[in-house]
């Protein structure tokens, strides 16, 4: 690989005329597009696997990423070179397929597999305070802290790949907050962001770390359970509904009871053959809970 001439990139101190910027300023990757988009990564080792595999400090669950798809790695002169650790779609740097070690340059932009594209930069402390910030704002939900539809909707399409190319199972369970008009009529509204927030709260105690809970409107959330069955993914929307119903929201020092309805569904499925067809099936799924009398679970039954 070449940056405009014929010879291959050397990996020495002299590739990387910004070298004074990197001792006063700390390294980072930051996501530019693909399922982790916002995150940053502080470049704080001297090797940094990336890939989908666990254990890779950087694990992104982009389907065109090999388990074990590239590393960044911090010479003897303080030069980061990014190296392809022989993933199937390459690795790429500014458009150029990464064949042997290549020595990064602030602003570099690095792309894995088909969606995912990473920038490598210097920042100092406020900088990186700044872009973690900005990365919350674009991604997390305000109020609750927890991610916003705009993330779900990118990480349904990503999780969905994922499992059919992989032959997992992927489910997806639609909840919402039973009467929470009257709550918040009789209440306050308040008192309907803090029963929204402590519910979010008790949401994340209860799922894994690699599942993706969502704010998906007003008070309705949702949650991505990748490996998941339909089994699976409804003894945890009876878990859900279950500590819910027992959690006391105290609002002037009064508590209330908020019950939640779930819909849950799961693929493979074959009648639901893309992201949009799932939340629709589990936005239905759902509705028949609500309509069933609330504080209850309707679970898809899946059509092989």
């Amino acid at each position: 690989m070449t940056r405009g001439s014929d010879e291959v990139t050397a990996v020495t101190a002299a590739s990387a005329p910004r070298l004074v910027d990197a001792e006063e300023r700390a390294a980072h990757l930051v996501v530019l597009s693909g399922t982790n988009v916002g995150q940053i990564y502080p470049l704080s080792e001297r090797e940094t696997a990336i890939g989908r595999a666990e254990g890779s400090a950087i694990q992104l669950m982009d389907a065109g990423i090999s388990r074990h798809h590239s590393m960044v790695e911090r010479n003897e002169d303080g030069v980061f070179v990014v190296r392809d650790t022989g993933s199937r779609n390459g690795t790429f740097v500014n458009n150029e397929r990464v064949e042997e070690p290549y020595a990064l340059l602030d602003g570099d932009k690095i792309q894995l597999g088909v969606m995912t594209i990473l920038k490598f930069s210097y920042d100092d402390e406020l900088e990186a305070t700044y872009a973690r910030k900005m990365y919350d704002a674009a991604l997390r939900d305000g109020l609750t802290g927890v991610f916003n539809r705009r993330y779900f909707d990118e990480r349904i399409q990503s999780e969905y790949s994922f499992c059919v190319r992989h032959g997992k199972a992927l489910a997806l369970l639609m909840i919402d907050l039973d009467h929470f008009k009257t709550v918040n009529d009789s209440y306050g509204h308040v008192a309907g962001d803090k029963i929204l927030t402590e519910f979010a709260a008790l949401l994340t105690r209860m799922i894994r770390a690699e599942d993706v809970l969502a704010r998906y409107g007003g008070e309705e959330f949702a949650i991505i359970c990748r490996d998941t069955d339909v089994k699976k993914a409804s003894i945890l929307a009876e878990r859900i509904r279950y500590a819910a119903a027992a959690y006391d929201y105290v609002v002037g020092n009064r508590p209330i009871q908020v019950t939640v309805s779930i819909g849950v569904v799961s693929v493979p499925d074959r009648e639901l053959q893309s992201p949009t067809e799932i939340i629709e099936a589990a936005d239905e799924a759902l509705y028949k809970a609500k309509a069933k009398g609330r504080n209850c679970i309707i679970t898809r039954q899946v059509l092989s």
